[in-house]
């Protein structure tokens, strides 16, 4: 599913709703008719990218993916030559990239990815819309909150609209 909206209009807050970052001022977020996502069931990928600056790039994704295949998912988005290189060293791009080489360490069903192209450039880009409609193929399910909803190809969409002052 693709968010879509004005800046402001409540794409991010959605998705922090749905992942239990933030309460809903009415109604409910359910999973299978449970009052919550259950651990482990969903992936959180956010615009501030969650990455420790003095730790190489292959020591974040262990610490988050503890005893994952880190070099498998730093190759999904190319970042292998980094995996020794403390973040603080990387461009905007190259955070981008690693922050999002997370999505392999685990298996989760539900990616929430809050607008993931954010700073890629032109073929990472391309290799991440490839690696969501995998995980999509696969039976995984996506929110992505986004300004291209034209690039995603998404079978759902959802613009959010600003309240009527």
């Amino acid at each position: 599913m693709a968010l879509t909206g004005a800046n402001g209009s409540g794409k991010t807050s959605l998705l922090r709703i749905m992942a239990g970052l933030l309460a809903p001022a009415a109604g409910t977020i359910t999973w299978d008719n449970e009052d919550s996502v259950p651990d482990g069931a969903m992936h959180w990928a956010g615009p501030d990218n969650a990455l420790k600056s003095d730790l190489s790039v292959r020591e974040n994704l262990e610490f988050w993916g503890a005893g994952a295949n880190v070099d498998a998912a730093l190759a999904r988005l190319d970042m292998q030559m980094f995996a020794e290189t403390p973040v603080r060293y990387l461009s905007f791009g190259q955070r981008r990239r690693a922050s999002l080489c997370r999505l392999f360490l685990s298996q989760r069903p539900l990616w929430l990815l809050d607008e993931p192209e954010t700073g890629l450039d032109d073929e990472s880009a391309q290799s991440l819309r490839t690696i969501v409609r995998q995980h999509a193929n696969d039976g995984g399910m996506v929110v992505i909150a986004t300004h291209r909803p034209d690039v995603w190809d998404s079978d759902t969409g959802l613009e959010i609209m600003e309240a009527a002052s």
